[in-house]
Parts: structure tokens; sequence; C-alpha cells
């Protein structure tokens, strides 16, 4: 049981933590070893799982990049 009167947690990912989960696992590796962190970790940021600030921000970022470069291939 959940709990008496309490409502359940539910996480809410962000926009890059969406995208990062859609990619394929080699670019999802790729990524990570850019940030500087594991797969693992990186998948656990992207589920919305605690993870330290400087490795969210890395991935974050490495996404990012990812989404420009991706706009720029397509003009």
């Amino acid at each position: 049981m959940r709990g008496f009167l309490k409502p359940s947690l539910h996480s809410t990912p962000s926009e890059a933590q969406k995208a990062f989960s859609t990619l394929a696992r080699g670019r999802r590796n790729k990524l990570a070893k850019t940030a500087k962190t594991t797969l693992v970790k990186a998948d656990q940021w992207a589920r919305g799982d605690a993870v330290s600030a400087d490795v969210a921000g890395a991935l974050e970022q490495a996404v990012a990049v990812l989404q420009a470069k991706a706009k720029g291939k397509k003009k």
C-alpha cells in the first residue's frame, strides 16, 4: 500500500531527458562518454532518478549540442 492519504510521487522528466531516452543505445553511450559518466548513470538521469548535479548538467549540455546539430542538418 502506498500510505494513507498520501499522493503518489511521479517523476516528470525534462525535454532533454525525454530526448536522451529516445536515442539508440550506441548514441546514448557516446553522449555518456562525452559527459564523462557511465551509461548506467546517464540512463538513471533520463528516468528522473537522482544523480549528481555535474553529471546532470553535462548530459543536458551534450543533448543540447546533439539537438543543435540535428537542426543544422535539416536545413
